[in-house]
C-alpha cells in the first residue's frame, strides 16, 4: 500500500471519525435548525421540521444533552435558541441551564411543527424551515448528518462552503476490502495514526463517568459493582462490557459528554473503541499495538457501513462490534486470516439485530455486540470459525460483509417500516 493511499485512508479516517454530544440523530436536527436560525438571522417565529423516517425513529426516545428532557420538541427548541452550528454534532456544546428554561418557553409560544417525510429518497433527511415576518430560511442537512446541501434565505439560495458540500461522499471514498483494512491498520507508519488515541481516551472517560451516576438503565454501573460482580465474576470480559454499556448508558440518557462518533453513530464509535481499549490496557499492550488495533477497529466499522448505508434497520452495534471483534483478535496475536474468521463468527451470529431507535435500551444492544466480538475472537484465535456450509457464511470474508449489508440495507426495508409503524402508534 502506497503512502498515497495511507493518507487517502487517514482523510477518511478523520472525516467518519468526529466529536459528538449527545445521539447523532436529534444533534443533527439541532444542528439543522441551528444553522437555519442563524441563515434567518433572528429568532423565529414558525418552524416546521421534516424528517426521514430514520431520523426521526432515533430521535424519538433519547436524552438531550443538559436538558433532562428526551425526544425531538426540546432538541429543536435547544437548536434554536442556544445551538451553534460550527460545533457540527457538539451544537449545544454550550447549552446551559437558563438555556433548557428559555427552550421550554419557546416551545410553549412557538410549538414547531414535526413530521415525517417522504420527499426526499435519502434515508438521512432534515428540512427546517423557520420564518420571522416577511423573512424566511430554509436549511437541509442529506447524505450524512453535517452535510448542509442546501441553505437559502428567502427562497434564495445562500453561498456557502457548508452547502457545497457533496452530498454523495460515500461515492469518494476508496473502494476498500477486508484485505486492505488489515493492511493499512499493520502497515501505517505509526506517528500517522497517533490521533486516534484521542477516541479511546475520550470515550472510556465517558464510561468511567457514569460509574459515578445514575444513567439510563444504569446497565454499565451495575456490571461494574460488586453485586453484579458477584454473579458475572470479576472478570477482564465484565470489564470489558461494563465500560462499553456504561458509555452508552451515559451517553443516551443526555449526559454532557464528548464521545468520539464512528460513521455517524456515538454508539458505533463506543463500540469500536472502548472494548478495544480494555482489552489492551488489561493485557499491558504499548501503545503502538494498542494504536494499530483501534485502527483496524474504526476502519473495519467504516468499511462496512459504506455498503450498509448511515442508517437501517440493522443495529449498528452489530458493526461496530465486529470491529471490535477485529481489533481484539490482533491484540491476541491474530493475523488475517484469524481476524477475517471473527468477523465470520460475528456475520453467523447477529446478522439480524434490529435497530428500534436510539434510546436508553441500547446500552443492551451494545453489551450483545460486544460480548458476542469477544466470543467471536476467541473462537477465531482458537481456529474455530463458521464456514460457507453455514448459513449466509461464504469463504471469502468480504462476500460475508456484503451478505450482512444486503440484509441490513435491502432485506430489512420493509421491517424498518413495520418497526416506526409500531413506534408511532404505541397507545403509551
Amino acid at each position: 500500500m502506497t503512502a498515497q493511499e495511507h493518507d487517502r485512508i487517514i482523510d477518511l479516517i478523520k472525516r467518519e471519525v468526529v466529536l459528538s454530544i449527545g445521539c447523532t440523530e436529534p444533534m443533527a436536527v439541532s444542528l439543522c435548525v441551528a444553522k437555519a436560525c442563524e441563515t434567518l438571522g433572528v429568532k423565529p417565529q414558525r418552524i416546521e421540521v421534516a424528517l426521514s423516517a430514520n431520523i426521526y425513529k432515533n430521535a424519538m426516545g433519547v436524552g438531550i444533552p443538559n436538558s433532562g428532557m428526551t425526544g425531538l420538541p426540546i432538541a429543536v427548541a435547544l437548536g434554536a435558541v442556544a445551538g451553534h452550528s460550527e460545533y457540527g454534532l457538539a451544537v449545544l456544546r454550550d447549552v446551559t441551564k437558563g438555556d433548557v428554561e428559555r427552550a421550554k418557553s419557546f416551545l410553549e409560544r412557538v410549538a414547531p411543527s414535526i413530521s415525517v417525510t417522504d420527499e426526499s429518497d435519502d434515508i438521512l433527511f432534515i428540512k427546517v424551515c423557520v420564518e420571522a415576518g416577511d423573512d424566511s430560511a430554509e436549511v437541509i442537512i442529506s447524505g450524512t448528518h453535517t452535510n448542509f446541501s442546501s441553505i437559502r434565505r428567502n427562497g434564495e439560495e445562500v453561498a456557502s462552503s457548508e452547502a457545497v458540500k457533496s452530498v454523495a461522499i460515500e461515492s469518494e471514498e476508496l473502494e476498500l476490502s477486508m484485505r486492505k483494512v488489515y493492511e493499512f491498520a499493520t502497515e501505517v507508519p505509526i506517528e500517522n495514526i497517533e490521533f486516534i488515541g484521542e477516541t479511546a481516551e475520550k470515550n472510556v472517560a465517558a464510561a468511567k463517568l457514569s460509574f459515578g451516576g445514575s444513567y439510563g438503565h444504569g446497565l454499565g454501573a451495575m456490571l461494574h459493582s460488586g453485586v453484579a460482580k458477584d454473579i458475572f465474576g470479576d472478570t477482564l470480559f465484565t470489564n470489558i462490557l461494563a465500560h462499553t454499556s456504561g458509555a452508552c448508558d451515559a451517553r443516551m440518557s443526555g449526559a454532557m459528554v464528548p464521545i468520539m462518533s464512528n460513521s455517524g453513530s456515538g454508539n458505533q464509535g463506543i463500540s469500536a473503541t472502548v472494548p478495544v481499549a480494555v482489552f489492551a490496557e488489561a493485557n499491558g499492550a504499548d501503545r503502538e499495538k494498542t494504536l494499530r488495533a483501534l485502527a483496524l477497529s474504526h476502519l473495519t466499522v467504516i468499511y462496512i457501513k459504506q455498503s450498509l448505508g448511515r442508517l437501517s434497520a440493522l443495529c449498528g452495534c452489530v458493526v461496530a462490534a465486529t470491529g471490535s471483534a477485529c481489533g481484539i483478535t490482533y491484540l491476541m496475536g491474530g493475523g488475517f486470516n484469524e481476524v477475517s474468521g471473527a468477523v465470520k463468527n460475528m456475520v453467523a451470529n447477529l446478522t439480524g439485530m434490529i435497530c428500534d431507535g436510539a434510546k436508553p435500551s441500547c446500552s443492551l444492544k451494545v453489551t450483545s455486540g460486544v460480548a458476542t466480538a469477544v466470543l467471536s475472537a476467541t473462537l477465531a484465535m482458537n481456529k474455530r470459525v463458521t464456514t460457507s456450509l453455514e448459513g449466509i457464511i461464504e469463504n471469502d470474508v468480504d462476500n460475508c460483509i456484503h451478505n450482512l449489508t444486503s440484509i441490513g440495507r435491502t432485506g430489512m426495508s420493509e421491517t424498518d417500516a413495520l418497526i416506526l409503524k409500531i413506534m408511532t402508534s404505541k397507545k403509551s
